[in-house]
């Protein structure tokens, strides 16, 4: 069965910290030949790159939900188009070596079927955080693991490991929340942000002369692509993702107390040994009181999306722990 039978032709999305580097290609650098006088002018390119970015990032004119500010002015650095074709390109690897090692769930498994129904609603709420998310070739792929993990790329790349799945006993609206935290990673451009950074720390003045036409930007591009996968997002990316993934899930009918619950089952399977999703995505007692503290903002977009009332919302009932109201 090839990879692609599985592609989900909508609009959707993946970017996975548990992938390595595969092949040189993926690598870039800055050339050892470089001249000092190029990298003098590089780095003024840098300072007039930053003069022109905005002093800070503004509110989104939202009416409802939660509110966060713009992505990073930082991420513009990279070309959102370079880093995604990099993302496409990796997680069309990824599945290829899945499919041949037959870890990868036909599109008529219920667990697959599972996974797009509720990515597919979730991405019908996207636009809000990201117009260009509707331009994106959203792909959404189960894949027969043990690893307690998720993820989702640049430019609509999703990826869900049945460790997750089974481990953790997920309900339709704990996966939710799941794939929403994922999909607001890519649409609040988290991924391009990390590169950015990375670029400018590791490769210094060869990004910026890239970036200004004096050098290779597509390689450039791939060589922080490369980096992405293996560096875990900030603390403060990670707050982000939480609250527009509740927001996602919520306007998309999935109820955001499920997210408290979600983190709880995460700590429990811990067990003094983080599974790679909860190492990347720390779950914390004060992560999880934000979760609480944002539900006010939330619960409202659930119970619209369910035509009903806040008030007339039942607790919310998982397969563990007691009843969340």
């Amino acid at each position: 069965m090839a990879a692609s039978d599985t592609i989900l032709t909508m609009s959707e999305s993946a970017f996975s910290p548990t992938l390595t580097r595969t092949g040189d290609r993926l690598h870039g650098g800055v050339r050892p030949t470089r001249a000092a006088g190029l990298r003098r002018l590089a780095a003024a390119g840098l300072l007039a790159a930053f003069a022109s970015l905005p002093a800070g990032a503004q509110p989104q004119a939202q009416q409802d939900g939660v509110r966060v500010g713009n992505p990073s002015s930082l991420a513009k650095l990279v070309p959102a188009e370079q880093l995604e074709r990099v993302a496409g390109e990796q997680y069309g690897q990824m599945m290829r070596a899945a499919a041949a090692k037959g870890a990868l769930l036909p599109p008529e498994h219920p667990q697959v079927q599972r996974a797009r129904r509720i990515a597919r609603a979730i991405i019908e709420q996207a636009g809000r955080f990201n117009a260009r998310a509707g331009q994106w070739r959203w792909e959404v792929n189960v894949l027969a693991d043990g690893q307690i993990n998720a993820f989702c790329m640049p430019g609509g790349k999703i990826g869900v490991y049945t460790g997750i799945l089974d481990k953790l006993k997920l309900t339709d609206d704990e996966l939710a929340m799941v794939m929403g935290h994922e999909v607001a990673h890519a649409l609040r451009e988290h991924a391009r942000e990390r590169a950015a950074k990375g670029s400018l720390t590791e490769m210094g003045a060869g990004l910026v002369t890239s970036l200004f036409g004096m050098g290779d930007l597509g390689r450039m591009a791939v060589g922080a692509g490369a980096q992405l996968l293996t560096l875990s997002f900030s603390r403060d990316n990670e707050t982000d993702a939480d609250l527009v993934g509740l927001d996602l899930a919520a306007r998309a009918g999935f109820d955001p107390r499920a997210a408290v619950r979600v983190w709880e089952k995460m700590s429990a399977a811990a067990k003094g040994a983080p599974p790679q999703w909860l190492s990347t995505h720390p779950a914390s007692t004060t992560r999880i009181n934000e979760i609480r503290r944002h539900l006010g903002e939330t619960l409202p977009l659930y119970a619209r999306a369910r035509g009903t009332s806040v008030a007339s919302l039942p607790p919310y009932t998982s397969n563990w722990g007691e009843p969340i109201p």
